[in-house]
């Protein structure tokens, strides 16, 4: 993770069509070198508790998720996890590694015991689910590992957005 630049800011609030709220770190960056998922405060700055701590910023991605949320996955991937004890315990395992790195970040009692994406017992998120498991990498939350497997190269059409740097060299990249 890296602390933000105000051109990843930038690019940032450019990907989500609107300020770019507690970011704290850019956690991952697409292959084409814009950042794509976000670390964000536990409470944002106008002292709202937040709970998704791993935010999916590029709006390729996103779209590509939502496709995917639309398929019914989010169901197939619930009833697995009444089914199968082991994805359940690994799981769990992600849901307890993301509280563990939130506390970290900062005590927010509003939200003690909450992840994000559905964790640990069910499915309602699949962006935070890819987020998490971009952020963190392989062989931390086997559910956002799937997803991440199941997704096309969102980058090879280019940045999803034009960052301010590029503005500034007259887009000469």
């Amino acid at each position: 993770m890296h602390a933000p630049t105000p051109e990843d800011l930038d690019a940032v609030t450019a990907q989500l069509g609107r300020a770019a709220r507690g970011v704290r770190a850019i956690a991952h960056r697409c292959p084409c070198g814009l950042p794509d998922v976000v670390q964000t405060e536990p409470r944002l700055e106008d002292g709202t508790p937040f709970p998704t701590m791993y935010y999916l910023t590029c709006p390729r991605a996103c779209s590509e998720v939502g496709s995917l949320e639309g398929s019914g996955l989010m169901a197939a991937m619930t009833a697995r996890l009444a089914t199968d004890a082991g994805l359940a315990r690994a799981y769990l395992a992600a849901h307890e590694a993301y509280l563990a790195e939130r506390a970290e970040l900062g005590d927010v009692p509003e939200i003690a015991g909450v992840s994000a994406g559905g964790m640990p017992d069910r499915v309602k998120c699949l962006h935070v689910l890819l987020a998490h498991s971009l952020a963190v990498g392989p062989g931390t939350n086997p559910l956002g590992d799937e997803i991440v497997g199941m997704m096309s190269p969102w980058w090879t059409s280019g940045r999803c957005v034009s960052s301010s740097a590029e503005s500034d060299l007259g887009d000469r990249s």
